[in-house]
């Protein structure tokens, strides 16, 4: 199957593409972009592939589900296009930054300069249908991305993994603590982030893990 994404992501996902559970979820995508309103827009998809590749990936934020309101998602956990309001957990996200490194909330939620920098903001699952949290789990996009994270833990080394709340820390269970950092605390939403998302200091200690192994870090 001949999937839109990224070069060197393609070279390393080819196998999971070609596999049955994929193909049926390609229809079921597809068809359900023929039926309703879908986020992400289509060619945004992969947009987590297409602006970090295989060879640049540094550091890895798992989400769950784009958001599922107009206009909001494009690809990149956590992150909003331009001109959108910061939603609750973005906000909390910009004020642990704040209050970790000093550096003052931007003026956009897009995230796509982290992307550009080598950080994976990856959803666990890829699409959804609008005003319906959800609606497209378990069918067949968690598997897909549980195989990015697997290839990424065991082909590289000194990876900084995010994972913020239950959800992301299941999916990164696998992860060998001895050959990549794996950061974790309470998810950044208003109904967990006092209890343990805040004073995290993730961003300073990605940092410092990164200097420690050579890598350039992160401008927050």
């Amino acid at each position: 199957m001949n999937v839109q994404i990224e070069e060197s992501w393609k070279a390393h996902l080819q196998s999971e593409f070609e596999k049955d559970y994929f193909r049926t979820l390609t229809d079921f995508v597809r068809d359900e972009y023929g039926k309703y309103a879908i986020y992400p827009p289509g060619k945004l998809i992969f947009n987590a592939f297409n602006l970090c590749p295989f060879d640049k990936v540094k550091v890895v934020i798992i989400g769950q589900d784009p958001y599922h309101g107009p206009g909001q998602a494009h690809g990149l956990c956590f992150s909003v296009n331009d001109g959108v309001p910061f939603p609750p957990s973005l906000l909390n996200i910009f004020k642990e930054i704040k209050n970790d490194i000093g550096t003052d909330a931007p003026t956009t939620g897009n995230l796509t300069r982290w992307a550009e920098q080598g950080i994976l903001l990856l959803n666990a699952t890829l699409t959804v249908r609008a005003h319906q949290a959800g609606s497209h789990q378990n069918r067949g996009w968690e598997t897909f991305t549980d195989a990015a994270i697997r290839i990424l833990a065991e082909e590289k080394e000194h990876l900084v993994f995010i994972l913020w709340g239950a959800y992301a820390q299941r999916k990164g269970a696998f992860i060998d603590r001895n050959r990549h950092l794996v950061l974790t605390s309470a998810h950044p939403s208003p109904l967990s982030a006092y209890n343990g998302f805040f004073g995290n200091k993730h961003f300073s200690k990605t940092n410092d893990y990164l200097r420690e192994h050579g890598e350039k870090e992160i401008v927050w």
